[in-house]
């Protein structure tokens, strides 16, 4: 049988540019046709109008004394601004770095700090995040810190005006002086455990990564993508804004933060083609009483991704939503981040039960996580993959890239998958996840797919949680549809006979959601902490240990 291990198309060609050549190449082509629309700002500008935004901002960085390599934090929710800086840091060289929004102080310290954030661009508040407060505590601490930007305040029209100073020649010149393998992002993963990580990303990797996506999309200019993922992320601000960019299509921005309701009334108002989310996402759009009464018939495709999507969701999102071909991605934010994606052409069963095949000059391969060899196709075992994707590394921590990156260029993911033999893949669940119960092996992900087939559930979550007796117990929290109802009882008697009796949850809480972070991704270790404390199971870990 063959060996895990797949590469994908060599005949397309990379980009060999900068990000900012390749927004001008955009501009040139495309300048008329709508780039970006802020539904909540009242926004709307063709590429030509936006190019101008990023430019006067690109050189009102430049006139604050950003230079080439220096870090511009962008703290915020996705508002135009944000853009703005994203394409602004590309073009003069600046590597900016994403600090996610939900952050609090001793988290926006770390990153400032670890980052060497020279500047900062934010809000000085939003909803419940007083942003302003939160940097005047930390700002003593912060030794490179030089500026702080409030973009709701004059100090934004400030920024700009100072930018007159610098010419379009000093502009050209800094953009002369940039290389595509240049670091131009920092994006901090998820910290569930432990410190976070500042995943650093060149030019040459997020837009070709961007690229990808968007050819896997069947996108060109005539395309309308509302984003209502956090640009915080590479979902929103490589899937999103950057393959906007690339093919020349509008980005649509419906929400600063996500709202189900006004990411149906904006999908239908500016006839999006294609929309994205986590699959929590397009479950609360599916759940929204706006639905019937939305025309969503503009959309054709999209991108699921983030976590694994319940299949029962891929084929409502197809039927109910207009999405027929909706595209399933996976990757993680070192690989900037797609590494595989379904096509539009896969057929539903393919998309529904497999995260696609990897991308165009993307090589993956799935090993034994002890051993490190590849497995045979249909063996379980840790996705890895190389190519221009891979991060250069984690920001000032050679240990932890070492960790990651293997001697031969091997991105190690930390998720369990399998490979057929067309190298389409699979995730199964991720290796720290594993519950062995009893000394049988159990994927998480295998049991809530199972369970979301219960009518009453519309979401659920498996974790393990200790046992004296067998190491671990499996533990379900459960999400009930709207005016749904469902006892402890009733949900182990549907999965008698049905799944492996070592399989059945021991124990099940229901809940109204579930600790994620702001990514989608959901935050398994919490859960678990609270399910000791709740359950009384402390001395059960005395036991175990």
């Amino acid at each position: 049988m063959a060996l895990a291990i797949d590469s994908g198309a060599t005949d397309i060609p990379l980009i060999e540019q900068t990000i900012g050549d390749n927004l001008n190449e955009t501009v040139a082509r495309f300048g008329d046709n709508d780039a970006l629309v802020v539904d909540h700002q009242g926004i709307r500008q063709s590429w030509t109008e936006f190019n101008t935004s990023v430019d006067a901002v690109a050189k009102g960085l430049m006139a604050y004394g950003i230079e080439k390599g220096d870090r511009v934090g962008m703290w915020s929710p996705n508002y135009a601004e944000w853009v703005y800086v994203q394409f602004a840091t590309a073009k003069i060289g600046a590597i900016q770095v994403n600090i996610n929004p939900a952050y609090r102080t001793s988290e926006l310290e770390y990153a400032m700090n670890q980052s060497g954030c020279k500047m900062l661009v934010t809000r000085t508040e939003y909803l419940t995040s007083a942003y302003q407060d939160m940097v005047e505590q930390v700002r003593p601490n912060c030794a490179d810190l030089e500026h702080v930007v409030y973009f709701d305040t004059s100090e934004w029209a400030d920024l700009v005006a100072a930018g007159q100073s610098v010419s379009d020649q000093d502009l050209s010149a800094r953009m002369a002086l940039l290389d595509p393998n240049d670091a131009i992002n920092i994006q901090y993963t998820s910290g569930t455990t432990g410190f976070p990580k500042g995943a650093t990303l060149s030019h040459r990797a997020i837009l070709n990564d961007a690229k990808f996506v968007g050819m896997m999309c069947d996108y060109d200019e005539t395309d309308r993508v509302a984003i209502p993922v956090p640009f915080y992320h590479c979902f929103g601000m490589v899937m999103g804004n950057l393959s906007c960019a690339v093919f020349g299509a509008a980005m649509i921005i419906p929400c600063p933060t996500f709202d189900p309701a006004a990411v149906l009334r904006v999908v239908e108002a500016e006839r999006c083609t294609s929309l994205y989310g986590v699959p929590t996402m397009f479950i609360a759009e599916l759940g929204h009483p706006d639905l019937e009464s939305r025309d969503l018939t503009s959309l054709r495709t999209g991108i699921m991704a983030g976590s694994p999507c319940p299949i029962e969701v891929m084929r409502q999102v197809i039927q109910d939503m207009n999405m027929s071909e909706v595209t399933i991605a996976y990757g993680q934010t070192e690989t900037s981040p797609v590494s595989t994606q379904t096509r539009t052409t896969d057929s539903v069963e393919v998309r529904v039960t497999t995260v696609g095949q990897v991308l165009p000059h993307v090589e993956a391969k799935i090993v034994d996580p002890d051993t490190g060899e590849t497995v045979e196709r249909g063996c379980e075992g840790e996705y890895c993959t190389r190519g221009f994707h891979v991060m250069n590394g984690y920001w000032e921590d050679p240990e932890k890239t070492a960790d990651a990156i293997d001697a031969d260029g091997w991105m190690h993911s930390g998720d369990l998958a399998v490979m057929d033999d067309h190298g389409y893949v699979n995730i199964v669940g991720r290796i720290k996840d594993m519950i062995i119960r009893g000394g049988e092996n159990v994927y998480p992900r295998e049991i809530e797919e199972f369970l979301y087939s219960h009518p009453a559930v519309a979401d659920a979550q498996v974790i393990g949680v200790p046992s004296a007796k067998y190491g671990e117990e499996i533990m379900a929290w459960v999400q009930l549809g709207e005016g749904q109802s469902a006892t402890d009882d009733e949900i182990k008697e549907f999965c008698k006979g049905k799944i492996a009796h070592f399989k059945i949850p021991r124990y099940i809480s229901f809940v109204n959601d579930f600790p994620m972070t702001v990514t989608g991704k959901i935050r398994k270790a919490e859960m678990r902490e609270k399910s000791i404390a709740d359950l009384g199971l402390q001395s059960e870990i005395a036991e175990t240990a």
